[in-house]
């Protein structure tokens, strides 16, 4: 099979429900792009029937593969959809589909050229945020603030699900990523701005869903910690040089 010229990294723990429909838009919108694709959905610790779902849908997706992982945590399962996937482009995405699948193309060449690393974002000059409930809003706000102050202080939202990576820089920093959790975007984005690789943030129309994973108290809190660990990361020397390998 010839190399793709896009990934697309799924995570998903128990996603029965939301992952079929999912893979029928994707499927839908890939088979009328003009570039080569692949589809990587990571189903990691669920004791549903994701794997068994998601595995029926290689029949009629050829481009689609399924990896199944015991451990939970959502970085885990990028981490590994990443370095698993060949796309000269990869891009992870949340199975609610929460950024309308129709807005990858605006991450990738042509529409931007050579781009390193594009990430969706929900509060760059010309995003919509859609129906979401102010004080989600608000701590999200909070938690950001703590991440450019810390680490990433020219992005403005380093949480949004969408992301985009050329495929050799998605092989450098996947590997270095040392977080399972949450906050392995946060620590991605750090190691990539210490390495000199260019991030863009894409403003997107973004949609609340309201039966969203995320539990704000005690997500907040672990990736406070974590925002600690990966300054002490740093100083110990564990993501490398500040230059580009």
């Amino acid at each position: 099979m010839a190399k793709p010229f896009l990934s697309l990294i799924i995570p998903a723990h128990n996603e029965e429900k939301r992952l079929p429909g999912t893979l029928e838009e994707i499927s839908k919108f890939l088979n009328q792009q003009p570039y080569s694709s692949e589809v990587i959905v990571v189903e990691n610790g669920s004791i549903d029937r994701t794997f068994e779902l998601a595995s029926a849908y290689t029949e009629q997706m050829q481009n689609l593969m399924v990896i199944h992982e015991d451990r939970r945590g959502k970085g885990l399962a990028v981490k590994r959809g990443m370095l698993e996937a060949d796309g000269d482009y990869r891009f992870f995405l949340d199975v609610d589909l929460s950024m309308p699948i129709t807005e990858i193309n605006r991450f990738i060449p042509p529409q931007i050229d050579e781009a390193e690393i594009t990430i969706g974002s929900r509060e760059a000059p010309g995003a919509v945020r859609y129906n979401e409930p102010e004080y989600r809003h608000l701590v999200g706000r909070v938690f950001n603030s703590f991440v450019r102050i810390m680490a990433l202080p020219e992005l403005h939202d380093t949480q949004c699900g969408f992301k985009c990576f050329k495929g050799d820089i998605a092989d450098e920093l996947f590997s270095l990523q040392t977080m399972n959790g949450m906050s392995f975007d946060v620590e991605v984005l750090f190691v990539a701005k210490k390495r000199g690789y260019n991030i863009v943030e894409i403003p997107i129309p973004w949609y609340f869903n309201p039966d969203s994973r995320v539990k704000l108290i005690k997500d907040s809190v672990h990736m406070w910690l974590d925002l600690i660990r990966i300054r002490q990361n740093d100083k110990n020397g564990v993501y490398g040089s500040d230059n580009k390998n």
